[in-house]
């Protein structure tokens, strides 16, 4: 089995975010990383990020909340 690894920057890319929040996600130990030289997520972590993570407001990753469906900030 193949598996590909993410640098930092890749992660914040294809998660669309900051490579600050990224680093935020490590930090609290909700996103799996190895260090090889620099950190690095495997797509596996993040796919299993993404799934577990699905429909939670991550902006404070210490506390972490369920999405309102309705509220504004989701829709734009």
């Amino acid at each position: 089995m193949e598996d590909i690894l993410y640098t930092v920057a890749e992660t914040a890319k294809l998660l669309k975010t900051s490579v600050n929040n990224v680093y935020e996600l490590i930090r609290v130990g909700i996103l799996p990383v190895l260090k090889l030289g620099g950190y690095k997520v495997r797509k596996v972590a993040l796919d299993e990020f993404l799934r577990k993570y699905e429909g939670k407001d991550l902006t404070d990753p210490r506390n972490i909340v369920d999405l309102k469906v309705g509220d504004a900030k989701c829709q734009g």
